[in-house]
């Protein structure tokens, strides 16, 4: 039985970070679920038909770490027919031996609501755009206003809103350095029987 870790929160908290050293340490694969929508966005075009028809290989595009494929990601994410299209991708990823390790928005609630460890990143406003702004090389001011304006859209869509699971671990990285957090969570998931 393969052993699942759901990592939600909103962009820059971490969780993309922690998920990749989770499944490195522990030997897991690793979906960034939000690379997905992503490249849904950047396809253009009918978005429900680049849903349906999406493949590993649409993951590997370099552009789908910009702030545009971002916002474009959060868009299309509130589209019913795009995210249904998504989920079995999402679910069959997540039965990968020995384990899996998906990060995103709605991984706990609605994708693995059965996994062994929930955890949902997060942090600071502030400290958060700082991070994406140092990442993309950007304006940090604009950042935080659309990392604002993409988590009060990815709060309140109809469709599986970014809020934490009821049993999700709370792991605030404001004030911790990479590797503090990661210890912190490689101890969850042992603690969790990973």
């Amino acid at each position: 039985m393969p052993f699942t870790i759901a990592i939600d929160g909103p962009a820059a908290s971490g969780k993309g970070t922690i998920a990749r050293a989770l499944a490195g340490h522990f030997g897991f694969a690793h979906l960034d679920t939000g690379l997905l929508y992503r490249a849904v966005g950047a396809k253009g075009g009918d978005p429900i038909a680049a849903a349906r028809n999406l493949s590993t290989t649409d993951l590997d595009r370099r552009d789908l770490r910009s702030a545009e494929a971002g916002q474009a990601a959060s868009r299309v994410a509130a589209i019913p027919e795009v995210r249904a299209a998504l989920i079995e991708f999402q679910r069959r990823f997540a039965e990968a031996e020995p384990g899996a390790v998906l990060d995103g928005r709605d991984i706990g609630t609605v994708i693995c609501p059965e996994a062994d460890l929930k955890l949902y990143v997060t942090a600071s406003d502030d400290v958060r755009a700082r991070r994406r702004a140092l990442e993309l090389g950007a304006d940090e001011a604009k950042i935080l206003l659309e990392l604002r304006e993409r988590d009060a859209r990815d709060a309140a869509r109809d469709v599986a809103p970014m809020r934490p699971a009821e049993d999700a671990v709370l792991l605030d990285t404001s004030a911790l350095a990479i590797d503090e957090a990661v210890q912190i969570a490689i101890g969850l998931v042992r603690r969790a029987g990973g």
